[in-house]
Formats: C-alpha cells, sequence, structure tokens
C-alpha cells in the first residue's frame, strides 16, 4: 500500500503489540514536533479539550510526519461534517469522544467510509489527504489505513457496552477516567476503588472482544496498571502537565517555599 496511506499504529494493535503515547494539548507545531522526536508510537493532538482549530490540527499533522509517532486527532465531537474535515486534512486515527451506545458508534463508522459503506463527503482529492489527487484510487484505499478509536466514559457507555464492542469497524476503545469517575458518582476520583475495579473490568472485556483497550494515566504507576490489565495503547503523560511541573521543580530548586508540582492520578 502507499506509505502515505498505511498506519503502522493500527498494524501495531492488530498484531497485539503494546503502543505508548502522549497527549498534545499545547496546541503547537512546535510542541508537537518536539514530541515526535522523543519515538513515542503515538501522539493524541487533542481537539476536545484544548482550544484547537482546524488549522491547528493540520499544522500539528504536518509537524508530526517526517517522524516515526503515529498523530491521533481528537475532535471536539463525533459529528459527520467534523470527522469529514479531519480526515480530508490527513489524519489516518481518530479517537472520538463520548461514544454511549452501538447505534451512535456505528453512526461515526459510517462518517469515516465512503459511499456505499458510508456517508463521508467525496473531496479527499483535494485535499491533504489524497495529497492534492496525487494518490492514485484513493478512496479505493482509504479505508484500510484508517484506525477508528472511541472513547467509552459514561455509565450508559458501560452498559452498552458489548453492543458498542460488537459494531464493525471499531478498532479500538479508550476508557475516559475523568469522565468515567464522574458518571459513576465519583467526581474527580478516577482512583476509587469502585472506579478502578470497573476500569479494570472494562479493559479486560474490550480486549476479550477482540478490540484494543486505551487509556490515559499521567501517574506512572496508574500507567503500568492498566497495562498489567491488559491495556495496549496507553498514553503515560500530557505536554502541558509535563512542562508545567518540569517548571515548578526547576523553580523549587532556587525560590525557597515553591512548591513543585504534582501529577494527578488521571486526567
Amino acid at each position: 500500500m502507499n506509505t502515505i496511506l498505511s498506519n503502522p499504529f493500527k498494524e501495531g494493535l492488530r498484531r497485539g503489540e503494546t503502543q505508548i503515547g502522549l497527549w498534545l494539548s499545547s496546541t503547537t507545531s512546535y510542541m508537537a514536533e518536539i514530541a515526535a522526536t522523543s519515538g513515542y508510537d503515538w501522539l493524541l493532538i487533542d481537539g476536545e479539550h484544548a482550544p484547537n482549530t482546524i488549522q491547528d490540527l493540520y499544522h500539528q499533522l504536518q509537524a508530526i510526519a517526517p517522524y516515526a509517532s503515529e498523530p491521533v486527532i481528537r475532535p471536539v465531537e463525533g459529528s459527520r461534517s467534523l470527522i469529514k474535515q479531519v480526515l480530508d486534512i490527513g489524519a489516518r486515527t481518530l479517537l472520538i469522544p463520548m461514544v454511549d451506545s452501538a447505534e451512535q458508534a456505528r453512526e461515526i463508522v459510517s462518517a469515516t467510509r465512503y459511499p456505499p459503506e458510508g456517508v463521508r463527503g467525496v473531496g479527499a482529492s483535494v485535499a491533504r489527504a489524497a495529497r492534492w489527487g496525487r494518490v492514485e484510487n484513493y478512496m479505493a484505499q482509504a479505508n484500510e489505513g484508517l484506525c477508528l478509536l472511541i472513547q467509552v466514559e459514561s455509565k450508559a457507555a458501560l452498559d452498552n457496552l458489548d453492543q458498542i464492542l460488537d459494531v464493525d469497524g471499531i478498532d479500538g476503545v479508550f476508557i475516559g477516567p475523568a469522565d468515567l469517575s464522574a458518571s459513576l458518582g465519583y467526581p474527580d476520583n478516577a482512583g476509587h476503588p469502585e472506579v478502578q475495579r470497573i476500569i479494570e473490568q472494562s479493559i479486560r472485556r474490550i480486549r476479550a472482544a477482540g478490540k484494543a483497550a486505551g487509556f490515559l494515566a499521567v501517574d506512572p504507576q496508574m500507567a503500568q496498571k492498566c497495562l498489567t490489565w491488559g491495556a495496549n495503547f496507553v498514553a503515560v503523560g500530557v505536554d502541558t502537565l509535563l512542562y508545567s511541573a518540569a517548571l515548578d521543580n526547576r523553580l523549587s530548586m532556587f525560590k525557597p517555599g515553591t512548591q513543585p508540582a504534582v501529577a494527578k492520578e488521571s486526567y
């Protein structure tokens, strides 16, 4: 397959390989490129909780492109029009937040597929995805290189998890710990034993269904725990939190009374 359309991240997940990632919330291509030189398997460009425009996402895709890290775009939501935009700017891997039902998951899959399999608008020949028409037979090849990940992060989604896992076209399911813990009645407390039990159980259910299981943990011990439970695409930090922690820790060396940063268990 054309290397523009191949997806080593997706291929690695299919082989059961663990993929270690980093969250990018800084909204800058400069920071994205610095992260790409570190060797993470994947870099999540966050459009949900970071103030990224389509142009910002585009520039970060360009910055990461020369390196081995796979860029993953999380749009603010999973609407058909927004999915079309992020695919046309060249994203091959998407993480769609707040998926609560199998019906919603099927609609998202449809939004990523060209007719007759789906409803993706035809127009990539004038966009970066097909290198402005220079990728031959782009429409026939696009699905193979696409990796579609969805977030399960509510009690409703957990209740529907088995049905969601049955949806064809979903490559992986990501557990969103912050929203999930709030939905379960433990706001800002993803470390609560009941939340931890549900996270472990969910990861094991996802892997047993043949899907990849993902998680974000800014605490290394939590990240290791999720890997032990079977999660195979795990983000182990957030660029803005790592940056602020480094700033605080350096200042604390020279300014008495300054408190170094303390990372939260999950984000």
